[in-house]
């Protein structure tokens, strides 16, 4: 095995593992609760983004 394909796995198996633990501790994303992509004329205020910071 050289020494890229062992740095690439370890790599892989290392995302993989705060992937999966950050997906035990949190329950993973609740597709009811996100706010909706497109909010033209809604109402809904912006939040959580870099548009977000825009002056008032």
């Amino acid at each position: 095995m050289t020494t890229r394909a062992l740095i690439a796995g370890l790599a892989l198996a290392g995302l993989a593992t705060m992937t999966l633990a950050d997906l035990a501790a949190t329950g993973g994303p609740d597709i009811y609760r996100q706010p909706p992509l497109i909010a033209l004329g809604s109402g809904a205020a912006a939040g959580g983004a870099h548009c977000a910071a825009l002056p008032q």
